[in-house]
């Protein structure tokens, strides 16, 4: 990755709502380079979406949930998993995993428990024939939170270590 692509996704992760005029500035570079690199890096899928990580408490969301699984894995099985994935709008990322004798880990969020409780029941009913464990962790979203989810933290790193 050129190197005004990767000071430009770092300038993004701190935050992508600026101007292309604002953040031109910030790298010492002209309007219109910055917005050809910004295209650039969405074009090449460095860049997926452009989002924002809202206050999920003020969203009424109380609890996130971690759930890992050991899955038995069919092929047959692994579209039906996509398109039950996507129908659920409160799984926010779901993924293959491995350790602590799990291969699969999906967090979601959750108005409260009995909503979690709710979704738990689905989910094992939908997939309980193909899921040998589980195990979940809830985390509360409320004052417990030391460090808020942030992709910010990832520029502030990459940004000490090229110091």
């Amino acid at each position: 990755m050129k190197k005004i692509m990767k000071k430009l996704l770092l300038e993004l992760l701190k935050n992508s709502k600026r101007s292309d005029r604002e953040i031109a500035k910030v790298l010492g570079v002209s309007q219109p380079t910055i917005t050809r690199t910004r295209q650039r890096l969405v074009s090449e899928g460095v860049i997926k979406e452009f989002t924002v990580i809202p206050d999920f408490i003020k969203m009424g969301y109380e609890i996130m949930a971690i759930t890992c699984v050991k899955v038995k894995y069919k092929i047959e099985l692994k579209e039906k998993e996509e398109k039950w994935t996507k129908m659920q709008p409160n799984v926010i990322f779901t993924a293959t995993a491995q350790g602590m004798g799990k291969n699969g880990v999906m967090i979601s969020l959750h108005k409260n428990y009995s909503d979690f409780s709710s979704f738990l029941t689905n989910h094992l009913l939908e997939w309980g024939d193909n899921i040998e464990d589980h195990d979940t962790l809830l985390v509360g979203l409320g004052d417990g939170v030391v460090k808020p989810l942030s992709l910010r933290y990832l520029a502030e790193l990459e940004e000490a270590s090229q110091d």
